[in-house]
């Protein structure tokens, strides 16, 4: 703020001056501002956390010459294929037949799209789950926070009904829709998942069930 100080000196019998204006700038408000400036970035600071997404990756295999790839039950297997335009392919089992394969089902991101096929696949499991953070809630099972998640991830390392989820992007999907399946997985809680890459064989079951016509083919 300014303050206006008048000097106002009386002369008697001279001719009066005008009067002389001087300014001072108080700066008393200036260190409420500071602090609360200061206050203020402290907080957001502290309550912005960087947005980082967990994915957990397979072991190191030791030795690569005597290791066999994992067994895959095709019952409990389920084939998830980001296609085009925010649309989501999915299929169960395996190809056993290239010139018959099984018929794709196409759905979206949304809560009765894909991961509506998630829960049924993965019902089991997702109860056990919620029964157990409820239970944790209300008080019935006694266990530290910080060991909550540890007995969630336990719980799914014992699974054996869940689905095995295998994501396969298409090679015009986006990342986008990476993200988003991730997000499904997590949310509908599905124990095993892994990113593989596409066949030629699925990618040939996305252009006829989309009617998509590859330009890149040769004549």
């Amino acid at each position: 703020m300014a303050e206006i100080i008048e000097a106002d000196k009386a002369q008697t019998g001279k001719k009066k001056k005008p009067k002389k204006l001087s300014t001072a700038v108080d700066m008393t408000p200036m260190v409420d501002l500071i602090c609360l400036l200061i206050t203020f970035f402290m907080l957001t600071t502290a309550f912005s956390k960087p947005k980082v997404m967990s994915l957990i990756m397979p072991e190191k295999i030791q030795d690569e010459d005597n290791a066999a790839p994992p067994k895959i039950a095709a019952s409990r297997t389920l084939n998830i294929i980001l296609g085009p335009d925010d649309q989501v392919l999915w299929y169960s089992g395996m190809v056993e037949d290239p010139d018959n394969p099984p018929p794709l089902q196409v759905t979206d991101f949304s809560d009765t799209g894909i991961r509506q096929v998630l829960l049924e696949r993965n019902e089991a499991l997702f109860r056990k789950v919620r029964d157990f953070q409820d239970a944790v809630i209300s008080g019935e099972i006694d266990i530290p926070r910080d060991s909550v998640d540890n007995a969630i991830l336990q719980l799914k390392r014992e699974d054996d009904t869940g689905p095995i989820v295998l994501i396969k992007p298409y090679k015009t999907s986006v990342y986008r829709n990476f993200v988003d399946i991730l997000d499904e997985m997590s949310i509908v809680g599905i124990a095993r998942y892994t990113i593989v890459d596409i066949s030629w064989i699925e990618e040939d079951m996305v252009e006829n069930t989309l009617n998509i016509v590859d330009e890149t083919a040769t004549p």
